[in-house]
């Protein structure tokens, strides 16, 4: 079975197009078919790569193959007996982790924007050949796909060549980034770690992001791995990556078996020289924390329906509030546990979810599992009343992680721990899935009866409330099993209970929350403030405008809908409430 070659080459920069060839030594006698992923796994919305394919073309020797396009992500080449070429180009302008992006400074591609699925030769070992841009010629590769060792031009670490991947769906989870990033690395529990940073970050405590990022890869590694403390990754390459693109305000990640691809605020990089632990800082930290326990959590712990990905329709499962919502609740835990942060820090990270999930209305009218099965349709696809209609399986599936441990820390009298859960999934889901051919996932129904199998505790009464119901999750009462107890601190400010955006320097309503001042008074999403009581609203000023009233005060509001004036009447209300964790006195 001989292996299927990608090339892929930046061929112009200043166009953003990547060019990729694929040779398939054997094609399907009866026709050939290829296809581009519409969506990459971690990130559940279609997105139909394939529109960034251009100048698609299959060669047999010399001779051009004839091929149809089936859909919108899949063609058909003709019948033929020998090796073909295919080749086309991928224009890659994304900066996101989501996708590809190429300039000048770096270039930066997921599989899944790239790569053409080969039917029916998906098992093959595939060889990545990444050849660099004719300039500039000092750029390098990252990437914790493995070097093809022992073929005749395999990369050396960190250079242009061969790379290998055992089979497809291997070849589109080792993300790529290539330029001239800044660099450190460092191992945990005896496994290399490196961190790339790509972007103009002035006077960066590489030193310092590194130590901290160390001692939250060797607590989750010891986590679920307590007595042999064994890297999950070394299943899949023998170092993981981190990719960091620092740009103006950005913000998020996408996790991979052996990697992650983030973006950051270059405001939240510390600096050289402080070692104060600003809240943009904590939040990086955060954001990597939650991207390495996915190494366990998602990418070898998984939905079944995950089990394996069908990469061309939207996989639906009921179950993110545990993949995302339960690495929620341990991205920040593991900041508390492997020291980078204390206790005070912690609880303001808590107080801060609960305040966020407590303020929104949509939590009443959805549940964390329909939340997780809509993510296609709501979560990703959030519009101007997404706050009034749904709940994130992120920030409440956080809460109910919480509430989970509490729960099961106060019925088996302290024995046993959400995290006796996590290990359980781990050793029965994670520990070997890339090790078998045989992988499967949890199923939907089976949640109640593994948090039983590994704690002895009977959590169905909660699942049904809090889980399946939209019911806030108790942590009243259950915050004391901890020593720690939840404060309410209502708001006497008065509010139009809005969220604002700037258009074109004006001050434009974006949300309106139900039963809100607003709401009540007529104003709606869209709307672009011209005067509160005949006073100008500017882009700066509603907030010091509102501040001269009262809650229960009316004030007239006029507004432009569309090319029209509005005028309104609208009684204030009072802002949100603002939730605190702390330790009992």
């Amino acid at each position: 079975m001989k292996d299927i070659l990608y090339r892929i080459t930046p061929i112009d920069l200043a166009a953003h197009l990547f060019a990729v060839e694929i040779h398939i030594e054997q094609a399907d006698p009866r026709g050939q078919i290829i296809s581009l992923p519409a969506w990459i796994p971690g990130s559940y919305m279609i997105r139909d790569f394939a529109r960034q394919i251009q100048n698609l073309s299959v060669k047999q020797e010399k001779k051009d193959l004839y091929f149809e396009q089936l859909d919108s992500h899949s063609w058909q080449i003709q019948p033929c007996d020998k090796p073909i070429v295919v080749s086309y180009q991928v224009y890659a302008w994304d900066l996101s982790v989501r996708t590809a992006h190429l300039d000048e400074t770096h270039g930066f591609y997921n599989g899944t924007s790239v790569f053409l699925q080969i039917h029916g030769q998906e098992d093959k070992p595939c060889l990545v050949d990444i050849v660099p841009p004719k300039k500039p010629k000092d750029w390098r590769v990252y990437t914790s796909l493995p070097e093809a060792k022992n073929i005749k031009g395999a990369a050396l670490r960190h250079g242009f060549g061969l790379y290998i991947a055992p089979n497809y769906d291997a070849l589109i989870d080792h993300p790529v980034e290539m330029g001239t990033p800044t660099m450190i690395s460092f191992k945990a529990c005896g496994a290399t770690h490196e961190m790339v940073f790509t972007g103009n970050i002035p006077n960066i405590d590489l030193e310092r992001i590194a130590r901290d990022t160390q001692k939250i890869c060797e607590y989750q590694i010891q986590f679920f791995e307590p007595e042999t403390h064994a890297a999950p990754f070394l299943d899949s390459s023998d170092r993981y990556v981190f990719m960091t693109m620092v740009t103006g305000k950005d913000y998020g990640g996408l996790e991979h078996r052996a990697s992650t691809a983030l973006v950051a605020s270059r405001a939240d990089m510390p600096v050289l020289g402080d070692e104060t632990m600003s809240e943009g800082y904590r939040q990086f930290l955060g954001l990597i924390s939650h991207e390495y326990f996915h190494t366990w959590n998602v990418k070898r712990i998984k939905p079944k329906v995950f089990a394996p990905y069908d990469l061309y329709d939207p996989c639906h499962t009921s179950l993110l509030w545990i993949f995302e919502g339960f690495t929620s609740y341990y991205d920040d835990l593991s900041l508390l546990r492997s020291g980078v942060i204390n206790q005070e820090s912690y609880l303001e990270l808590i107080s801060k979810t609960i305040t966020a999930v407590h303020n929104t209305p949509g939590r009443f009218k959805q549940s964390v599992t329909q939340s997780s099965f809509d993510a296609w349709t709501k979560y990703y696809k959030q519009d101007e009343n997404a706050i009034n209609s749904i709940i994130s399986y992120y920030s409440k599936g956080s809460l109910i992680a919480l509430g989970l441990d509490l729960l099961i820390q106060k019925e088996s009298a302290g024995r046993h721990s959400l995290d006796d859960v996590m290990r359980e999934l781990w050793t029965s889901y994670g520990r070997d899935f890339y090790r078998h051919k045989s992988q499967t996932g949890l199923e939907e129904f089976e949640v109640v009866e593994l948090i039983k199998r590994a704690t002895g505790v009977d959590s169905k009464e909660f699942i049904d409330l809090y889980v399946k119901g939209t019911q806030d999750v108790p942590l009243a009462e259950l915050l004391p099993v901890q020593g720690w107890q939840l404060h309410e601190e209502t708001s006497s400010k008065p509010e139009l209970n809005i969220k604002t955006r700037v258009l074109d320097g004006q001050c434009q309503i974006a949300q309106v929350k139900a039963q809100g001042a607003a709401h009540l008074g007529g104003l709606s999403a869209g709307d672009i403030f011209i005067a509160l009581d005949r006073i100008k609203v500017d882009s700066q000023n509603l907030n010091t405008l509102l501040s001269r009233y009262r809650v229960n005060d009316k004030v007239k509001v006029h507004v432009f809908r569309r090319d029209e004036m509005r005028k309104f009447q609208v009684k204030l209300q009072a802002g949100d409430s603002k939730y605190t964790v702390k330790p009992i006195d």
